[in-house]
């Protein structure tokens, strides 16, 4: 098991809003795991959790009924605490959400955005364009670069939305970004975003972008079989 199939996280102080910062590390560390990684350990271990973040069990037991809540993590009595994963027809249907979602974003970044906020998501595209990150490190970029677009986009209800279906998205760009000539393919497609948004067509970068996530939709239908 790699290390991004098991889930990480850090020792937290007993302050202020004890539970709310338990949920945040919680939260944090099942976005930053390959959910979708066939060696994936789900289940979550309360003794052992309450010992990594240094708390007792109630302020875990409340952050886990709110991840819970969000749809995040199982709670199955008797049996434990289980990080969910999706179907392979949900993961579709959210890949089709972001994509409207974020092509949204791409329009108004294109309108709205500053010349300054642009060269950053240039220098992120020229950063993986260079040819010599591995796998793992190009994933990286590459979820950096669309979480700078939909940030451009300057609205938060766009970031509120696409913030509760992200963990699924990132865990499926992740899964899939080296199979076949994907990493080839996304980075011609960033560069066609990033010019769009610099020549301010608002209308082009909007559909370079939904095709960019619709393409991904249909790898995961035509490719992905095991995904539970």
């Amino acid at each position: 098991m790699n290390e991004s199939s098991a889930l990480m996280v850090t020792p937290i102080a007993a302050e202020v809003s004890l539970k709310d910062k338990t949920y945040a590390a919680l939260k944090d560390g099942i976005v930053s795991m390959n959910i979708y990684d066939p060696d994936a350990n789900l289940r979550l271990d309360e003794r052992q959790l309450s010992e990594q973040l240094g708390i007792s069990r109630t302020p875990l037991r409340e952050a886990l009924a709110r991840l819970a809540q969000e749809g995040l993590v199982d709670i199955q009595p008797r049996r434990g605490v289980f990080i969910v994963r999706k179907t392979k027809a949900e993961i579709i249907e959210m890949i089709k959400v972001w994509a409207a979602l974020e092509g949204m974003a791409a329009r108004q970044a294109a309108e709205m955005a500053s010349d300054a906020e642009i060269q950053q998501l240039r220098r992120i595209f020229q950063e993986t364009e260079k040819g010599r990150l591995e796998i793992d490190e190009y994933s990286s970029r590459n979820i950096e670069f669309h979480q700078a677009i939909l940030k451009l986009g300057h609205s938060p209800l766009i970031l509120d939305m696409t913030d509760k279906i992200f963990l699924h998205v990132r865990a499926i760009r992740v899964r899939t970004i080296g199979e076949q000539d994907r990493i080839a393919r996304s980075m011609q497609d960033h560069m066609h975003i990033v010019e769009a948004i610099e020549a301010r067509d608002g209308e082009l970068a909007e559909r370079l972008v939904k095709d960019h996530a619709l393409a991904l939709a249909k790898h995961v239908a035509n490719n992905v079989n095991y995904l539970g």
